[in-house]
C-alpha cells in the first residue's frame, strides 16, 4: 500500500545551488518544510544568509555557503564545507545558472557563450561528479538538475542559454545512466515562464509600459493562461527529491503551464 510519508525528507541533507532566490529558493523551502537539512548556495551572502534565516524560522536547519560553481575549486570547497557541517548529502539540486542575455545569434560573442556554458553545464556536471562520488560510498542518492523548456524548443533571442539547457537534459540522461547501478537516481525539471528575476531579464531594456505588455503577451501564450511562481517548481522538487520517486531517473518533468503542447515563446515587446 502507498503511503504518504514517501514523500517526507526527514533526516536527509540537501544542497541547493543558487538557493537564494526565484525557484532555488522556493525548492529551499519546501525541502525544509519536508524535513530536510538544507545547504544553499550562490555568489552572493546577504541573499543566502535571508534564506537559510527564513528556513530557520519555521525551525528548519540551514547553512548559507557562499560559492561560485563555475570554479572547480569552489565546488570542492563547497562540498567539503557541507560533508563538515552535515557528514552527508542525500540530495543535490543544481539550480544555480547564468541568466539568458537577449541577442540574436549574429550578435553573441565568445565570452557571453563561455559565461552561460561554464555555468549551466560546466559547473552543473562537476558539482554533479563531486556529490556523486560521495553518494556512490553512501549507498544512494538523488540529483536534481533544472533545465528548461528551451532546452526543448529554443527561444528566439536567447540562444547560448537554450543550447546550455538542451545540454542540461543530456547531462541528466548520461549521470541516470552510468548511476542507476548505485542507487542514485538523476532527473531534470524543466520550467516554462516563471516569475523570477531572471524571467524579468527578458524586459529589463524596455520601458516599464513596454515590459508590462511583454509580460502579459507572454502569459497569453501559455496555454493556462498565465506566468507560473517558484513554489509551483517546488512540488515537482520534493517528489524527485523524496523515496517516492524510487524508480524514476533520466526523467525529465514539465512544469510549464502546457506550453509545450502546441504553444511556443516567440519575443516580445
Amino acid at each position: 500500500m502507498f503511503d504518504l510519508s514517501k514523500f517526507s525528507l526527514k533526516g536527509k541533507t540537501a544542497v541547493v545551488t543558487g538557493g537564494s532566490r526565484g525557484i532555488g529558493k522556493a525548492i529551499a523551502l519546501g525541502f525544509a518544510k519536508a524535513g530536510a537539512k538544507v545547504a544553499v548556495t550562490s555568489r552572493k551572502i546577504n541573499d543566502l544568509e535571508e534564506t537559510a534565516s527564513e528556513i530557520k524560522s519555521f525551525g528548519g536547519e540551514a547553512i548559507p555557503i557562499q560559492a561560485h560553481l563555475g570554479k572547480m575549486e569552489e565546488i570542492n570547497k563547497m562540498v567539503d564545507t557541507v560533508m563538515s557541517k552535515f557528514g552527508k548529502i542525500d540530495i543535490l539540486v543544481n539550480n544555480a545558472g547564468a541568466s539568458p542575455a537577449m541577442g540574436s545569434v549574429l550578435e553573441t560573442d565568445e565570452r557571453l557563450w563561455d559565461t552561460i556554458m561554464n555555468l549551466n553545464m560546466k559547473g552543473l556536471y562537476f558539482t554533479s561528479q563531486a556529490v556523486a562520488k560521495i553518494m556512490k560510498k553512501q549507498g544512494g542518492g538523488k540529483i536534481i538538475n533544472l533545465a528548461s523548456i528551451d532546452g526543448f524548443i529554443p527561444e528566439r533571442g536567447v540562444s547560448v542559454y537554450s543550447i546550455s539547457k538542451a545540454g542540461v537534459r543530456m547531462i541528466t540522461k548520461a549521470f541516470a545512466l552510468e548511476l542507476a547501478p548505485f542507487n542514485i537516481q538523476v532527473n531534470a525539471i524543466a520550467p516554462g515562464p516563471i516569475s523570477t528575476k531572471m524571467l524579468n531579464s527578458h524586459w529589463f531594456h524596455l520601458s516599464p509600459e513596454e515590459a508590462k505588455k511583454g509580460q502579459e503577451a507572454m502569459a497569453q501564450m501559455t496555454p493556462m493562461g498565465r506566468i507560473g511562481q517558484p513554489d509551483e517548481i517546488a512540488g515537482a522538487a520534493v517528489y524527485l527529491a523524496s523515496e517516492a520517486s524510487s524508480y524514476t531517473t533520466g526523467a525529465e518533468i514539465v512544469v510549464d503551464g502546457g506550453i509545450l503542447q502546441g504553444k511556443g515563446l516567440e519575443p516580445t515587446g
